[in-house]
């Protein structure tokens, strides 16, 4: 079996959470001597594990607090989990959440750059596919102003641009396509359909639309309070989903 583009091999999360919250250095000290800091755990993620061959679209669904965003984080590397281990095979383009990689203060223009260079891209590269990253976000008047001055929308679409016009080998989406307008949405389906469909690259798309699940993946899984119930074409796995939605 050839070596898939992700393999989460049974991956946990654990965050510790603070019983009381203490507001000043003063206190902390207070409550350290009184031995009144309890600690509390929750686990995020509890022993997931699934593969993702190269070239595969995978979805993940999951109502809020499943583990989605965590899961994704940890492919892309932002988190380190508490057990098991993850490969990724190439260079990763995240879309983890609206504006994270971009520097606020700095302009869209910068940001091509600053956003580029995480990924390991140099900067004649990115100058090369400015011109493009640019009309296909359609930003051209924006793109001298701040980053923090644009919309939620106009972010995910520069965000988007920038990370399928580099060509990545794996991208990630998280709810990424869920802002914005109804025509740019589909412009950035289109990307995924046809682009990147035909380069191989394989995808990792977080969506609570079951719709555009079964519309842009071959594959899906689904995570509940943090376990994986469910995984199989997407098909399958948007049904069970959908069951469990009317059942809320």
């Amino acid at each position: 079996m050839s070596e898939p583009a992700i393999l989460v091999e049974d991956v946990s999360m654990c965050f510790k959470l603070h019983a009381k919250k203490v507001d000043n250095l003063k206190e902390y000290f207070i409550r350290r001597a009184k031995r009144d800091l309890t600690k509390g755990e929750f686990w995020a993620l509890k022993h997931v594990s699934f593969r993702v061959e190269k070239g595969e679209r995978l979805g993940v669904l999951g109502f809020n607090g499943a583990g989605k965003s965590t899961v994704l984080k940890i492919i892309a590397g932002v988190m380190r989990p508490t057990e098991g281990r993850v490969h990724v095979d190439g260079v990763i383009a995240p879309l983890l959440e609206l504006g994270a990689g971009f520097d606020q203060s700095y302009s869209g223009r910068e940001n091509v750059y600053l956003y580029g260079a995480t990924m390991g891209f140099p900067r004649k590269y990115l100058r090369e596919r400015y011109d493009s990253i640019v009309e296909f976000a359609e930003l051209q008047e924006k793109m001298e102003q701040p980053v923090k001055n644009y919309s939620s929308g106009q972010r995910a679409r520069l965000g988007f641009a920038i990370a399928t016009a580099v060509e990545p080998d794996v991208l990630i989406a998280d709810e990424v396509l869920s802002v914005g307008d109804a025509r740019f949405k589909a412009k950035c389906e289109k990307r995924i359909m046809g682009d990147m469909v035909a380069r191989g690259v394989t995808v990792l798309l977080v969506s609570h639309s079951t719709e555009q699940v079964r519309r842009l993946c071959t594959k899906a899984i689904l995570l509940d309070k943090g376990e994986l119930i469910a995984a199989g074409t997407a098909d399958e796995v948007c049904a069970v989903y959908d069951k469990m939605v009317k059942k809320k």
